[in-house]
């Protein structure tokens, strides 16, 4: 997650470094028109980021005892002690060049499993976990780099407070978050296109222009806290975790680090450089240790460290960026939009699909700036990340076309023609470029395989235990190597062991919660407990804090007391609830939950995490929890008993 070495934020030392980015950049304009920077050579490369999750596919914070077995220079840390990130050979884009990265990536992959496996732990490609809680995302599981506190620091001082999160789609999730952990959510694999300097902006703008059909087919990231959002959710969430926006520059609708962009690129990768620096001020710096031009002067290509760390906190979808390969400098463009997963073999199929487009599309569009406009460009994006391949675009001249025609029909053929004229070798192009017509035509993305696989589960299971299914299912999935688009649906007769789903409260809590506050009537409490057939309403105050429970029992005794001074239709919350009531956190064992209830003589357990209210654990709960394991206990019993009296009969 870019550059890590990074210095103690004070103003006398961003001033320096501040003059050590605008040197940088004069020292690229100067690389620039000398002639300094590598041309016509093209190479393509990647960063894959992953998840680690633990045997209950839970998130495994483990990543430097991983990177210490590993040993492995290409595997680094990312922001969460849950995430790895990869960093794969950049290749001249010919040949079997997509050969080798499929090889290479599939290499990293199985030796971070292999590592991950000695911590009784495993690896999982997904845009974002589906097992993933709110209460995963503390400062206890940053990974303690200094890069990353330095970066959740300046986040929230340039923020002035917490950040917000509200994201609609068939479900709305809205939050609170007191540090950029939001950000660990998200997952992706990064594409790196070399380019010619001089066609710098044409590339950069036709790569803005393709993010959309290409992020159509590829989005896998639904889901957020089991919340059905975006088909490519980290698009939204992204921006809203590391939105550093003050209140001011909310009003005045400044843009944000993480986006689209706001017009096309005219000029040369300078002038994008020159946007960034003024409208976003450091988060993080760095204390320069080079001055680029004694550097040039002694006939050597500089690092331009300050450069490339502004540019690290600026997180546009597609990133200009500079670097350094032996010994000699050149220009990629990055593209950010792409999910982790759900196999290696699509993410190198979309890595195929973007790469033949860039490679095609110059030529057969001519300036797309021309062709279509930025608005329109820029909204396709959105529509794709929200609705994948349900998404309807404004193609050239503002044409309107579905996101599976768009592929199918105008943009597969010209991306095989480019990776063609690039010599890639032809079976390499049949391979990865039909996985794209496949799913495309088939409809099914990771995305798609993932709502509709939930939607087929029994909906009488909780819903953390259906979410552990799905990662299960996922992961098996990955490790076959088959791609998205010929997995089968997870099916309602398929279900996991009782003992897997059950283990803490958090698994099978109820999320669905109703509740009061103290100075409703007392009507309205025991009216909801009738009309929703529950026997538990928790009790908050206005600021959300849990106060207090109104249990069936309370009502009952309520009544069969009789010598209350007024109608019960007129008395408050307030004058019956129990206060203080027993609260646990999500990660409670079930056993101690249970032993907690038989102890205190209760019906329920409230969940509290970080202090607030996130679910509910009642007698009944446990209920169905016991008829599980009652079933799958006899149906283990019976099924040797069945074959023996078969053989018997027979």
């Amino acid at each position: 997650m870019g550059e890590h070495n990074v210095a103690e934020f004070d103003q006398e030392k961003s001033q320096v470094f501040m003059k050590a980015v605008l040197d940088d950049l004069r020292a690229l304009a100067f690389m620039l028109e000398r002639g300094l920077v590598e041309s016509g050579v093209g190479r393509i490369g990647a960063e894959q980021e992953m998840f680690l999750v633990d045997h209950d596919l839970r998130p495994s914070p483990i990543s430097q005892k991983v990177l210490q077995h590993a040993n492995e220079l290409r595997l680094t840390t990312e922001i969460a002690r849950f995430n790895l990130e990869a960093n794969l050979t950049p290749l001249l884009l010919t040949g079997d060049c997509f050969s080798q990265m499929h090889s290479e990536l599939n290499e990293l992959v199985s030796l971070t499993r292999a590592s991950a496996k000695t911590l009784n732990s495993d690896v999982l490609l997904a845009g974002i976990l589906p097992t993933l809680q709110k209460s995963d995302l503390t400062l206890d599981n940053l990974t303690p780099v200094a890069r990353y506190h330095e970066l959740d620091r300046g986040v929230i001082r340039l923020r002035g407070g917490p950040l917000s999160i509200h994201i609609k789609g068939l479900d709305e999730l809205q939050i609170t978050h007191d540090n950029i952990m939001m950000e660990s959510c998200n997952t992706s694999f990064q594409i790196h296109f070399q380019t010619n300097p001089a066609e710098f902006a044409a590339h950069y703008n036709m790569a803005q222009a393709i993010t959309a059909p290409v992020l159509a087919v590829a989005v896998n990231s639904p889901l957020l806290f089991g919340n059905r959002l975006w088909q490519e959710t980290r698009v939204a969430l992204f921006q809203h975790s590391t939105d550093a926006r003050s209140r001011p520059q909310l009003a005045r609708s400044h843009p944000t680090r993480v986006s689209f962009g706001e017009n096309w690129l005219e000029h040369s990768v300078v002038a994008l450089f020159h946007e960034q620096i003024s409208r976003f001020r450091p988060i993080m710096i760095t204390q320069p240790d080079e001055d680029p031009f004694q550097v040039l002067a002694r006939g050597e290509i500089p690092k331009l460290a300050a450069l490339l760390m502004h540019n690290s906190t600026v997180w546009r979808w597609n990133r200009a960026c500079y670097g350094v390969l032996n010994g000699v400098a050149h220009l990629r463009i990055e593209n950010r939009a792409l999910p982790s997963g759900p196999t290696t073999i699509d993410e190198i199929a979309n890595t195929a699909f973007f790469a033949g487009l860039m490679l095609a599309l110059p030529q057969e569009y001519g300036d797309i700036s021309k062709r279509m406009s930025f608005d329109d460009a820029k909204s396709n994006f959105f529509r794709a990340a929200r609705h994948g391949l349900d998404a309807q675009f404004h193609w050239l001249d503002g044409q309107p076309v579905s996101a599976p025609s768009l592929v199918l029909d105008q943009l597969l053929p010209l991306a095989r023609q480019g990776l063609e004229q690039a010599g890639v070798e032809t079976v390499a192009i049949h391979k990865y470029l039909g996985i794209i017509e496949e799913r495309a035509h088939n409809r099914q993305t990771g995305a798609r395989w993932t709502l509709k696989s939930l939607a087929g589960m029994d909906q009488s299971v909780p819903k953390e235990v259906r979410l552990r299914q799905l990662t299960a299912t996922m992961l098996a999935s990955q490790k076959k190597g088959h791609p998205v688009h010929t997995w089968p649906e997870i099916k309602k007769s398929e279900s996991m062991g009782w003992e897997q789903g059950y283990r803490t409260v958090g698994q099978f809590m109820s999320t669905d919660l109703f509740t009061v506050q103290p100075t409703d009537l007392l009507d309205l409490a025991a009216s909801v407990m009738d009309w929703r057939h529950i026997r538990h309403v928790p009790v908050e105050n206005e600021e959300g804090k849990l106060v207090g429970l109104i249990t069936h029992r309370n009502l009952l005794r309520l009544v069969s007391a009789g010598n209350h001074e007024k109608s019960i239709n007129v008395m408050t919350v307030r004058e019956v609830m129990v206060p203080n009531p027993v609260t646990v956190p999500p990660s409670t064992p079930t056993l101690e939950a249970i032993k907690i209830m038989r102890e205190q003589r209760i019906g329920c357990l409230l969940v509290v995490d970080s202090g607030q209210l996130v679910g509910i654990v009642t007698s009944y709960d446990f209920l169905d929890a016991s008829a599980q394991l009652f079933q799958q206990h006899l149906a283990a019993v019976s099924e040797p008993v069945k074959t023996l009296v078969l053989k018997q009969t027979g």
